[in-house]
């Protein structure tokens, strides 16, 4: 289905389907109507890649990303990678633009100083500046994340509150009565940090559904602060028999202070959570987990920003993933008491 079927059924020219879909020029409210009607009839979807190579000014996006002072995750790393192989087959370059601190000015180099066709951001806070100005500004974007208002904005994520909520059913259904959850750090999420706030309130549910006892605990994104915050765990919650988390950056450290406890998993503890796959391979025993689907997410961003680019009046799309939970070898019945 193309731009000329649309004209036809619409009974308007090929020209005025075009505007109406780029805004490069009024449209009646009448016509563009109309338009959107038969678009919306047949499911129409433009070419987006071909669109973006053809109007766009720089054949370039824009990716935002933490600033450099604060050192990248595994899975922000894999967002990163996933973007530019994707923008490197519709034969796009990214121009990376940290944000945060002293880096603000760089980001609004990018939104005012025209060096990209559109923009991705990552990181998203609740309550986020940045996309405020990405909206006045009037610049294409795409989020990997949304806000807590994400009405009227293209944005791709993971369910975290529901994949949290999964995995303390699992742990629940396995026996355990005591469940701690290891989230991001403090400064995350007292900062508004969405997947941070999301698993608290899916862990916090669930808890209070299946009547457990629940334990949240912060946790910088390093080894380090892992093993610590594993040991304070246990020596302030003995009770505790299974962990949640979606801090796959602490998972070496949690992995150590285990080993160094002597404690069996999953005999003498269950641990569950939300990490990449190859985060999830590489614990021992496997974690039980919710692999996050890097790739796609950052293709699907990609996807949804040359579809904003090439018609930036239609509708706002978005996509919330809920990728399965992956049963392994790190959670087993509760150990008796």
């Amino acid at each position: 289905m193309n731009i000329g079927e649309i004209a036809r059924r619409a009974g308007v020219s090929r020209s005025t389907v075009s505007y109406a879909l780029s805004g490069r020029r009024p449209v009646t409210p009448e016509t563009k109507q109309r338009i959107q009607a038969v678009i919306d009839e047949i499911g129409y979807r433009p070419n987006a890649a071909a669109r973006a190579l053809k109007e766009g000014r720089t054949r370039t996006l824009g990716l935002v990303i933490p600033p450099a002072s604060q050192r990248l995750t595994d899975m922000q790393l894999g967002f990163v990678a996933s973007v530019v192989e994707a923008a490197a087959r519709a034969d796009l370059d990214v121009l990376l633009s940290p944000s945060g601190g002293d880096h603000d000015r760089s980001f609004e180099r990018l939104i005012s100083g025209s060096r990209a066709d559109g923009v991705i951001l990552m990181e998203i806070r609740l309550e986020d500046e940045r996309v405020t100005r990405l909206q006045q500004a009037g610049l294409p974007f795409v989020t990997i994340g949304h806000t807590a208002h994400p009405h009227g904005t293209c944005w791709v994520d993971l369910d975290y509150a529901t994949l949290m909520a999964r995995c303390v059913h699992h742990l629940a259904d396995l026996g355990h009565r005591s469940i701690a959850l290891i989230n991001r750090s403090a400064e995350l999420i007292a900062s508004g940090y969405g997947p941070a706030h999301r698993a608290q309130a899916g862990f916090a549910e669930a808890v209070h559904q299946r009547g457990l006892s629940g334990v949240e605990v912060p946790c910088a994104d390093d080894p380090g602060a892992g093993e610590e915050c594993f040991e304070q765990l246990r020596e302030r919650h003995p009770e505790v028999t299974a962990i949640t988390t979606i801090n796959e950056a602490a998972l070496p450290g949690i992995q150590l202070g285990i080993e160094r406890a002597k404690i069996s998993v999953p005999r003498d503890l269950s641990i569950a959570g939300v990490a990449a796959r190859h985060w999830a391979e590489g614990f021992r025993p496997q974690l039980t987990a919710a692999d996050v689907p890097t790739p796609e997410m950052g293709a699907h961003a990609v996807e949804l920003l040359l579809e904003r680019i090439a018609a930036p009046t239609t509708p706002p799309r978005h996509l919330l993933l809920t990728p399965p939970i992956s049963l392994r070898d790190s959670t087993g019945p509760a150990p008796a008491r």
